[in-house]
């Protein structure tokens, strides 16, 4: 068949299909006649499926609820939990008990997970780090976090979060959706649902990740976690690679140009736009978003992810590794490039912290990978005038048991899974530098200090609300009720607010 038998091929069918919907009542009538058009002026059915794309379920416009302290957030997810007690909670006179079994009385026969379940006793693993006040707050950190700890007054310690999963998958979907189970919405997609995008040639949620050197062979991340669940697909977080091309087909094939990669891309618009006339379903217009953002990524990911135009001295702070393509300080200095072009919500994951066996020396390694540049980034910030209006977040799913998993020797032991008691950081726009909330038992086990527990729900509540939006009205119908973020829990933490 000819190109122009098959245009009229197209043409009748899309005349066919808007025939039916005219004289059936469908509600996409005024589209059928764009596609009809599109199919010949292909920038009228890209304007039709941008209009149908732009009225699609979408909270943008109804939020913020109030002015927002945060422009966007850097959230910094140290998958696999690390050791708040080797990291920001010292506990010093454990040393005294080290190797005795973990009272009964403070265990409180809390659940255990079944690596250790069935040991005949928990000993008692102190610390061998040392640890230091810093700053004019005196806040503790680790001796292995000194570029972290320069930063101690520009730091919201929180002592006290708590959460319900005690598994790594479930603990960090738990985390990114508010919910231990598959499916449902990320994070980073409420806020893109909640705000919209800030850069129309870049998405308003972007995932980074790395692998850590403590250990390689860690729990794996799946593309599910920062997905859109039940929202349009378009808000899904779109995920930077850590080898290769950051994403998949960023280059067009030999012997296809631009304009004719734009041309592709305009028939298949129209005929997206006669389907969508003719079904009504949304998800044909998000399609056709997404293919668009991609052709424009095409021309902004590769200026970004190069860093030529950074000075030396800025490179350097970031450590060695910046060089290093999907390395945490790569992915450090690529979120600040990202951020300050407008994208709302960047995610990096940084795998290697579950250290059930060896952690004295798994843990140097994540903190060689982590250290320098995370504070390189709050440094690199603070100076281009973004850290007021940025909000930082370092942590992980869970903290650690302060009993040792297997056996305890003076310079060996590992840590078994713990969510009733966990150290997360913040810093930036709206809370209040310099503050350590919440408190321990002698054993890092149980939080004290029942009033300042923070739960998964009430962090993320809390973030949402440091980028204007009140947790309890970012909704989405399905399946019969409104769902949230937050489900139906959740409450601002104030008093970290500044």
């Amino acid at each position: 068949m000819s190109s122009s038998k098959n245009e009229a091929h197209q043409i009748q069918r899309a005349q066919d299909a808007l025939n039916r919907r005219v004289f059936l009542g469908g509600s996409a009538g005024g589209l059928g006649y764009a596609a009809l058009a599109g199919l010949m002026q292909p920038e009228v059915a890209r304007a039709a499926v941008a209009a149908e794309s732009a009225a699609a379920p979408s909270a943008a416009g109804h939020f913020p609820n109030f002015p927002p302290k945060a422009k966007r957030v850097i959230y910094l997810f140290q998958s696999g939990a690390p050791s708040q007690m080797d990291l920001f909670d010292p506990k010093p006179d454990l040393e005294k008990r080290r190797g005795e079994d973990l009272p009964e009385s403070i265990r409180q026969g809390q659940r255990l997970t079944t690596m250790t379940s069935g040991q005949k006793n928990f000993p008692v693993a102190p610390s061998m780090f040392n640890f230091a006040q810093h700053g004019e707050s005196g806040m503790w950190f680790s001796e292995l976090l000194p570029n972290i700890a320069r930063h101690a007054d520009r730091w919201c310690m929180i002592r006290s979060m708590v959460t319900e999963q005690i598994n790594h998958d479930p603990a960090i979907t738990f985390f990114q959706t508010g919910h231990q189970l598959a499916g449902r919405p990320s994070i980073g997609s409420w806020v893109g649902y909640g705000l919209g995008s800030d850069n129309a040639d870049l998405p308003a949620y972007i995932v980074l990740t790395s692998f850590g050197s403590g250990r390689k062979d860690d729990q794996p991340l799946y593309d599910r976690l920062w997905g859109a669940g039940f929202l349009p697909t378009k808000h899904q977080g779109v995920r930077f690679r850590n080898s290769g091309d950051p994403v998949l087909y960023l280059a067009d094939p030999p012997g296809v140009d631009r304009q004719m990669r734009r041309a592709t891309l305009d028939r298949i618009a129209s005929l997206n736009a006669s389907r969508s006339a003719t079904l009504g379903d949304p998800e044909i217009a998000a399609r056709t978003s997404q293919y668009e953002m991609a052709f424009r990524m095409q021309a902004s990911v590769p200026e970004i992810t190069r860093f030529d135009d950074e000075p030396k001295h800025v490179l350097d702070a970031y450590g060695p590794d910046v060089h290093r393509h999907g390395s945490y300080a790569f992915n450090c200095l690529l979120a600040r490039r990202l951020s300050e072009r407008g994208v709302r919500f960047v995610q990096c994951f940084h795998m290697g912290w579950d250290h059930h066996g060896g952690l004295p020396d798994a843990i140097k390694g994540q903190c060689r990978d982590t250290d320098q540049a995370t504070a390189a980034l709050l440094d690199d910030l603070q100076q281009r005038g973004l850290l007021d209006e940025t909000l930082i977040v370092w942590g992980g799913e869970f903290g650690r048991t302060i009993y040792s998993q297997g056996s305890l020797t003076e310079t060996n032991y590992g840590r078994d899974h713990h969510p009733r008691c966990f150290t997360m950081l913040m810093a930036g726009a709206g809370v209040k530098p310099g503050l350590t909330w919440g408190a321990t038992d002698d054993y890092c086990y149980n939080i004290t200090t029942p009033e300042e527990k923070v739960h998964v729900h009430d962090l993320n509540a809390t973030i949402l609300h440091l980028m204007g939006v009140d947790h309890l009205r970012l909704t989405f119908p399905y399946q019969g009720r409104d769902f949230r973020l937050t489900d139906v829990h959740g409450n601002v933490v104030k008093g970290i607010l500044s």
